[in-house]
C-alpha cells in the first residue's frame, strides 16, 4: 500500500510539522499516489487525485503593506488581507481534485505559514504540512518513491511465493480442495466453490460463506449458472465485495468460484485468483473427462436392463454407483432436443448424493431417470429448475422396465403437446375419454373432462360449450362453423382456442379433438339416459 501523511510525519529526517488536522486524525492515514510541486495558481490540471502537493508559496503575494486609496480616504490593506480569497479558492480546487495534502515550504518566498493559507485549508478539511527550508522537496519525493519500490517488491516477493504455494498445493491428493484452502490463506478472505447445480461444496478447513449473505449468494451463483457461459463478477452483497467467476466451458459450466475480498484486488492478489481459476477449470476438465466414460457406461447399463439383463446391469451399476434404484420405481422421461446447460452435471450430482438410489442415462435424444417415490420430487425439482418438459410412468418395477419407458416416453411427448412442465401416465390411460375400458363409466368420466368449460360458461356467461359443438358437428372446418354461428372464423377460432386452454387440451391436434368428441358424445348420452 502507498505511504500516507503519517508515514512522512514520522520520519527524522524531513522534520514535516503537522499544521492541520490534529494528529490522530483519519485523512493522515489517506494513501499517498505520489508527490508533486507547484507554484502554479491553479495546479489541477497537471495533477492525479491522491497525490501530495508541494510549493514554496511563490503564487501568493508577499511584501511589504500595499496602500490603497479611496476618493475622500487613505488606508493600508496588507497582502494577506489581498490574498485570504485567493487562498480559500485555490484550498478548494485542491481538494476539489481529490489532492491528499499540501506542504507548504516556510523560509524561502514566506517567512512564515500564511494565517490565511491555514484558515482555508482547515475550512476545507485539507491537511496542510510545514516544510522547513532545511528539507528540500525532492527529498520528500525520494522518500516516497523509495517506498513505492519497496512496496511494489515486496507485492512481486510474495506474488511468487503465492503462487509457488498455490502450485505445491495443487500436486496434493485432494488438489482442488488444497488449492482454494491455499487461496484463502494468502488473500486472508473466504473462498466458496458451487458444483454445476448452484450447491455449495463443503471443503474441510475452509470458511463458510458469511451466513447473512449465504442466500443471496447462491442465487447470483445460479442465476450465472443457467446463463451457460464462462463469465466474471464483481457484485455487492449486503455491503460486502464479491467476485464470482464461472468455471467450465460455454454451454458446460462445471461451476462458479465465490471469492469474499476485504479489500480490491490490486494486480498481484488478481494475478493469484487467476491462477487459481486456471487451476480449477483444469481439474474440473479433467473429471469431465471421467463423467463422459460414465454417461457411455450409464447408456450401456440402461441398454441392459431394457433388455432384461438384470443381473449382468446390476453387478455393473453395483460396482461403480453403488446400487439401482429399488423396487418400485418410476422412470421418467424426457426429449432433449435442445438440453439445458448444466442439467447433466446437476443429475450426475444428485445420483451420487443419493449414492445409486437415482439413475439416469442418454438414450438418443431422450434422458431417462430412474428413481423410487421418495426421490421424484427431487428429480421433477431439477427438471422444473432447468427448463425440462418430462413424462412419468406408473410406479413399475425392474423387470417391467420396457413397459414403464414406453409409458414415459407417451407421457413425455403428451406434456410437448400441452406444453406442460409435467405429465403422468396415469392421466392418460385413466383420465382421458381415449382410455376408458368401460361404457358405463363415459357419461361421468365426460362430465369431469368437460365441467371446466361448463363452470366458465355459467360464471362469464359465455356459449363456448355450444360454440365447440358446432365446431365438431361441421368435422372442425372453420369457415362453415363459422357461417352456422354467424360469426368471424377468426372469432371462432379465439373461442375454439379459448376452450382448449380451460380444458387443457391442444385442440390443434387429432388426438385432442377426438377426445373432446368423445367427451362431447358421451355427455349428450349421459343426459340422455337421464
Amino acid at each position: 500500500m502507498p505511504p500516507s501523511l503519517n508515514v512522512l510525519l514520522r520520519s527524522r529526517a524531513l522534520k514535516l510539522r503537522l499544521v492541520v488536522p490534529e494528529l490522530g486524525s483519519p485523512r493522515l492515514e489517506v494513501p499517498i499516489s505520489w508527490v508533486h510541486s507547484s507554484d502554479l495558481e491553479d495546479p489541477t490540471p497537471f495533477l492525479d487525485r491522491g497525490q501530495l502537493l508541494l510549493t514554496d508559496g511563490t503564487q501568493f503575494a508577499v511584501g511589504p503593506p500595499a496602500v490603497t486609496t479611496t476618493p475622500g480616504t487613505t488606508g493600508h490593506q496588507s497582502p494577506e488581507v489581498q490574498n485570504r480569497r485567493g487562498y480559500e479558492e485555490y484550498v478548494r480546487r485542491l481538494v476539489d481534485h481529490g489532492i491528499a495534502g499540501l506542504g507548504f515550504a516556510t523560509q524561502v518566498i514566506h517567512g512564515t505559514l500564511p494565517p490565511g493559507l491555514e484558515e482555508a485549508c482547515r475550512n476545507h478539511g485539507l491537511p496542510l504540512l510545514e516544510v522547513p527550508d532545511r528539507t528540500p522537496f525532492i527529498a520528500i519525493i525520494r522518500m516516497v518513491a523509495d517506498y513505492l519500490a519497496r512496496e511494489e517488491h515486496a507485492r512481486a516477493e510474495w506474488s511468487l511465493q503465492a503462487q509457488r504455494a498455490i502450485s505445491r498445493a495443487a500436486l496434493r491428493p485432494d488438489g482442488l480442495t488444497s488449492i482454494l484452502g491455499e487461496l484463502e490463506r494468502q488473500l486472508h478472505s473466504w473462498v466458496a466453490l458451487y458444483d454445476a447445480a448452484g450447491n455449495y461444496v463443503r471443503m474441510p478447513r475452509n470458511r463458510p460463506v458469511p451466513s447473512d449473505i449465504a442466500g443471496e449468494v447462491t442465487q447470483r451463483v445460479r442465476s450465472a449458472l443457467d446463463l451457460g457461459t464462462r463469465s466474471a463478477s464483481h457484485l455487492e452483497i449486503e455491503g460486502q465485495s464479491v467476485t464470482l467467476q464461472t468455471l467450465g466451458r460455454k454451454g458446460s459450466l462445471r461451476g462458479a468460484l465465490v471469492l469474499g475480498a476485504i479489500e480490491p484486488l490490486d494486480p498481484a492478489r488478481a494475478d493469484i485468483v487467476n491462477s487459481v481459476i486456471g487451476l480449477a477449470s483444469l481439474a474440473l476438465e479433467q473429471a469431465r473427462t471421467l463423467d463422459t466414460a460414465r454417461r457411455h457406461l450409464r447408456a450401456g447399463v440402461f441398454e441392459q436392463l431394457l433388455a432384461g439383463s438384470t443381473d449382468v446391469a446390476t453387478r455393473t451399476a453395483g460396482q461403480v454407483w453403488g446400487q439401482l434404484p429399488r423396487d418400485p420405481l418410476l422412470v421418467t422421461a424426457s426429449r432433449q432436443e435442445s438440453p439445458a446447460p448444466n442439467l447433466l452435471e446437476a443429475l450426475e450430482l444428485l445420483a451420487d448424493d443419493y449414492r445409486g438410489a437415482v439413475f439416469y442415462a442418454l438414450r438418443g435424444e431422450l434422458l431417462v431417470i430412474l428413481a423410487g417415490q421418495a426421490h421424484q420430487g427431487r428429480v421433477l425439482e431439477l427438471l422444473e429448475r432447468h427448463g425440462a418438459v418430462a413424462g412419468v410412468s406408473s410406479e413399475t418395477v425392474m423387470n417391467a422396465l420396457p413397459d414403464a419407458f414406453e409409458e414415459a416416453t407417451r407421457a413425455a411427448g403428451r406434456a410437448q403437446e400441452l406444453r406442460r412442465a409435467v405429465v403422468n401416465f396415469s392421466e392418460l390411460s385413466e383420465g382421458g375419454m381415449l382410455g376408458l375400458l368401460r361404457e358405463e363409466e363415459a357419461g361421468p368420466v365426460a362430465r369431469g373432462l368437460l365441467q371446466p368449460l361448463l363452470a366458465h360458461d355459467a360464471a362469464e356467461h359465455t356459449q363456448l360449450l355450444e360454440t365447440v359443438r358446432e365446431w365438431l358437428t361441421n368435422d372442425c372446418v372453420w369457415d362453415k362453423s363459422a357461417r352456422r354461428l354467424g360469426v368471424h372464423r377468426h372469432t371462432l377460432r379465439n373461442r375454439i382456442d379459448a376452450a382448449g386452454r380451460i380444458l387443457g387440451l391442444n385442440l390443434d391436434g387429432m388426438r385432442d379433438r377426438l377426445e373432446l368428441f368423445a367427451a362431447m358424445q358421451f355427455l349428450e348420452n349421459d343426459a340422455g339416459r337421464r
